[in-house]
């Protein structure tokens, strides 16, 4: 039984809902989660309802970060978590309720969030799964794990592209990591599917029998839309598309699909066979294809380095050859790709970050400088712009580009909170110190955890 809407509300419950709807509009947050949380208590499945009792709970506690936050963190909140806990596979509606009452007090904390989505899962809720773990990757920034189901969780409820920016945002810090990569991969396949018609599916609106003309071809689409697929599975797959594509030489999603598997079963000389193939057709333009190949290459020299003794005397030198040559392949393929799609702004940001990464900071601030043309990409590359004026000690441009980027940030996210912080820092070397801690102090605000900032803002006060 999944999530129900608005009109699905029991008519008993549906006054209470009302005017915890006018009690919310009133920003009389008390009297709204009141009401919110007693029609959830009868019918915890309304989805609407639940957004809008966290809405009330983030409006009662200004967003749900700072001081109070970690209080919460403390013993007054640890018993009903426990107990929540506890409730879950017995009664996970009942623990729905119980998480409730901590985020009531602390709409952050993440041992209740972790609860809801795993009772959520539990009743097949995925939205209101998918709203937790939105919560959890931002209180857990650097968590690898936690980002790949956020987003997958994304990918279930038919927000890929959504969840593919998110994993792509997080990506970003850890460059070069096959599970991130795999990861991203299995989201890309999922939009895929989507655009070719298979979209109705996230909203249930529709079904692969309906769409496909047997039901042998149903079973395969159902098999690949699984983000990890079993080994068994896989092989099936290849084989029947290898069959396949003796009756359909022509079909090019034949091609990479099976260029897609063998690169899972990093068999990746064939994986490359196929793109090859591809990539002598009409689709040989497609920028996606020319990106897919590179990481089949890059993913190869990843296995490499997996296959390395750990405890060789030569396993550091070793590692770092490979992985200066995946980053000397990613830069050639990219300048390839610059070449070929000169006009393309995203292709330009994936060469400024590699010029980046390879510490070619005049090439890169170039790339910056017109990645910020692409409105997708544009904060995220006068961030770096920023930082190569920054590493060229050119710091009255790298403050000013980090505030124009700022100004045009308008929700407080991790993004946000990474441009205001690189800013103070970029202030506090130029020698503003009161500047610099103000920039702090505004992370500070919503959320102490934030780096260093604590250390920062605590270390400024106690010399006043």
């Amino acid at each position: 039984m999944s999530e129900q809407s608005v009109n699905e509300i029991p008519r008993e419950l549906r006054p209470l809902f009302t005017k915890g709807n006018d009690a919310l509009s009133r920003d009389n947050f008390d009297y709204a989660i009141s009401l919110f949380s007693q029609v959830l208590a009868k019918a915890p499945r309304v989805f609407e309802c639940r957004k809008l009792l966290r809405r009330a709970q983030l409006g009662k506690h200004g967003g749900g970060g700072g001081f109070f936050k970690k209080a919460w963190s403390s013993a007054s909140a640890s018993p009903l978590v426990a107990k929540a806990q506890l409730a879950v596979r017995r009664d996970p509606a009942e623990a729905l309720v119980i998480a409730e009452q901590i985020l009531a007090s602390d709409p952050s904390n993440s041992g209740a969030h972790r609860v809801i989505v795993e009772a959520a899962t539990a009743m097949e809720m995925p939205r209101t799964a998918a709203m937790s773990l939105e919560i959890l990757a931002r209180n857990h920034p650097k968590d690898k794990a936690l980002a790949i189901q956020f987003a997958q969780a994304l990918a279930e409820i038919g927000e890929v592209q959504r969840a593919e920016h998110a994993l792509s945002e997080f990506a970003r810090s850890m460059p070069g990591d096959v599970e991130l990569a795999q990861a991203l991969k299995n989201i890309s396949a999922k939009r895929t599917m989507d655009e070719g018609g298979y979209g109705a599916l996230a909203s249930g609106e529709g079904s692969y029998r309906d769409i496909l003309r047997n039901e042998q071809q149903a079973v395969t689409l159902e098999q690949e839309s699984k983000v990890q697929k079993t080994e068994d599975n896989t092989d099936r797959l290849i084989a029947e598309y290898e069959s396949r594509i003796k009756t359909e030489p022509a079909n090019l999603k034949l091609h990479r699909s099976l260029a897609e598997l063998y690169t899972q079963k990093k068999q990746f000389d064939r994986a490359l066979e196929y793109y090859d193939q591809v990539k002598a057709t009409e689709m040989g333009n497609d920028p996606s294809l020319h990106r897919a190949i590179t990481e089949t290459k890059a993913r190869r020299l990843d296995h490499e380095i997996e296959k390395l003794d750990p405890s060789s005397p030569d396993y550091s030198e070793r590692v770092a050859a490979l992985n200066a040559e995946k980053l000397a392949l990613q830069v050639a393929e990219c300048q390839k790709r610059v070449e070929k799609f000169p006009t393309d702004l995203g292709i330009r940001f994936e060469m400024g970050v590699l010029y980046f990464q390879s510490g070619k900071i005049a090439e890169a601030t170039k790339e910056f400088q017109r990645a910020s043309g692409n409105p997708h990409k544009r904060i995220a590359a006068l961030n770096y712009l920023a930082q190569c004026f920054a590493r060229r000690k050119i710091f009255d441009l790298a403050a000013s580009t980090l505030e124009d980027a700022i100004k045009e940030k308008a929700v407080f996210d991790e993004e946000k909170k990474e441009l205001i912080y690189n800013l103070g820092s970029v202030l506090e070397t130029m020698g503003k110190k009161e500047e610099a801690i103000e920039q702090f102090k505004l992370i500070y605000k919503v959320d102490t955890s934030y780096r260093d900032v604590e250390a920062k803002v605590d270390a400024y006060y106690a010399t006043q």
